[in-house]
């Protein structure tokens, strides 16, 4: 199955200032439409499933914004509807709702590092509105995304317990090639999933490519892989740029190595493009 790549990314592409806490976010309240876009260019170059532009969405962040609670609602669900016209307008897909971690609502790139400050349980209080509102959507599935944390892997496999009807993917951020972001051994949080039915895969994204092999080897034979890295650039936060030219054929290329080695949910993340896509979609068999 491909996924979708960067949805940020071709947002800006299609002219979005991204300049806020909100991120992909605030598009869902001042420009949906453009939203619907960057999700069809996707499905256009060959994705099976689009995902939502919730990941940077909460209830906390929309009321920080001076949103009430209805209203906040009303946005995550149109999350989901704005992915699914563009699904029935490409003739057919998925839609996966987006449910990235605590460390996006907090906007200073701790979604790579797992340090919150928060235990087990607070996490679990903090994710539960979301939680609550998108498993009730028209999503086929939720995706937990970029989740650096044991803490919060723990957290979401206690919500997803309290919603038996759901469908998941659980994908982490990783440090390198065995260790998620927080320095827990991968093997030790997708345990956590083992032999869940309502998991349909446990995986990587948001993690630089070359670790991926390594990954996709200590997850091999459970249950099925995803992993959606980013590009392969480099973020310098001095400079305010990225560094290291990426090539979409190059990444294809390595798609295909990825599914070779057992991945069997396969896109791209940051800085990825439905260029990706398709080269994902032309080298997998």
């Amino acid at each position: 199955m491909v996924l979708d790549g960067g949805l940020a990314t071709q947002l800006e592409t299609l002219g979005a200032d991204l300049g806020d806490e909100l991120w992909s976010a605030r598009l869902l309240l001042d420009d949906p439409g453009l939203i619907r876009q960057a999700h069809a260019a996707y499905f256009g170059a060959g994705a099976d499933v689009a995902t939502t532009a919730s990941y940077q969405a909460s209830v906390p962040g929309f009321l920080r914004k001076g949103l009430d609670l209805d209203q906040a609602e009303r946005l995550m669900r149109l999350s989901v509807e704005v992915a699914a016209q563009a699904r029935d307008e490409a003739g057919g897909g998925l839609v996966a709702a987006s449910i990235g971690p605590y460390g996006a609502f907090l906007a200073n790139g701790a979604e790579y590092t797992g340090d919150y400050g928060l235990d087990e349980d607070a996490l679990l209080a903090w994710h539960r509105p979301r939680w609550e509102i998108l498993a009730s959507s028209e999503a086929d599935m939720l995706a937990c995304e970029t989740i650096p944390s044991a803490a919060e892997a723990r957290a979401l496999a206690r919500l997803l317990a309290e919603t038996p009807s759901v469908k998941v993917w659980v994908s982490f951020s990783c440090r390198d090639a065995a260790h998620i972001s927080d320095g827990t051994p991968i093997t030790e949080v997708a345990a956590l999933f083992a032999g869940n039915s309502q998991v349909v895969a446990v995986g990587v994204n948001c993690t630089a490519p070359r670790h991926i092999p390594g990954l996709i080897a200590a997850l091999r034979g459970g249950l099925p892989v995803v992993v959606y890295p980013n590009s392969g650039e480099t973020w310098d936060a001095a400079e305010r740029r990225w560094h290291g030219l990426a090539d979409p054929i190059e990444y294809g290329l390595a798609a295909k190595e990825w599914q070779e080695a057992g991945a069997s949910l396969i896109g791209g993340c940051c800085r990825t493009t439905p260029e990706y896509i398709r080269q994902i979609r032309a080298h997998l068999t």
